[in-house]
């Protein structure tokens, strides 16, 4: 064995150490950054539900809930269309603006609901979210083919919900609720094996992958978020 190869079988060891080193970094990460977005949104939702100046501002002013809507929505597609090209520092920030403009949005739910329903509905979505996950991360079955037809379902139950807008049937928003429930649950399971098998094939847990992990993050944010506000549907008792 001369000297090259030697020196190439010790760097192939050095970068799978790496590899496999990089993996519980990065999910461990994504779900840090998750939890702290999702106790952003909910800190951010209580101390604008309980401020008489912030609340009669909003109630006043309802074309602000439309520029916070499009805000968010900006920062989500701007995150994932420009990972690539910005720091992690600044990813970061967007991500946590995000979920605070969520609270911002999602203080409104307080005077909705009674607070025994909020905290009851938050408990059992953490439930259904963390055993999904669970499943979607131990699971031997490949979750790709559901996954494909969970997004399809998505897209028809958005189109779905902007027809009830004008239709206004109660009947058909509590089938809309239950179906929410169903594609939320899987897209937790198909996301959490997503993220799991990209982190497997993760080279190191540089900067560059550790945006992944954020994106991982804002992923499966959304999945708690949605399921969240379908299950309160269900089960949240109005004020």
């Amino acid at each position: 064995m001369d000297y090259e190869e030697m020196n190439y079988q010790s760097y192939a060891r050095d970068r799978q150490l790496e590899s496999s080193l990089a993996f519980p970094v990065l999910m461990r990460k994504t779900y840090l950054w998750m939890t702290m977005a999702l106790v952003i949104t909910g800190l951010t939702a209580f101390v604008v539900a309980t401020n008489s100046a912030i609340t009669s501002f909003l109630a006043l002013h309802h074309q602000v809930i439309w520029v916070l809507f499009f805000a968010e929505l900006a920062l989500v597609i701007g995150i994932n269309a420009a990972i690539n090209k910005i720091s992690l520092p600044v990813a970061t920030l967007m991500f946590i603006a995000y979920a605070a403009l969520n609270g911002v949005t999602f203080s409104s739910l307080f005077y909705v609901y009674t607070a025994g329903s909020l905290a009851a509905t938050f408990l059992i979505t953490a439930g259904t979210f963390g055993a999904m996950s669970a499943f979607g991360f131990f699971t031997k079955v490949d979750l790709s083919s559901i996954g494909k037809i969970l997004l399809m379902a998505l897209i028809g139950l958005i189109i779905a919900t902007v027809v009830n807008i004008f239709v206004e049937s109660s009947a058909l928003e509590m089938i809309l609720s239950y179906v929410g429930v169903l594609i939320f649950v899987g897209l937790t399971a198909y996301d959490t094996q997503k993220i799991k098998n990209m982190f497997l094939m993760a080279p190191d847990a540089s900067s560059t992958m550790q945006k992944y992990a954020l994106l991982g993050a804002l992923m499966l944010y959304l999945d708690f978020i949605n399921l969240f506000l379908y299950l309160l549907r269900i089960f949240g008792k109005r004020d």
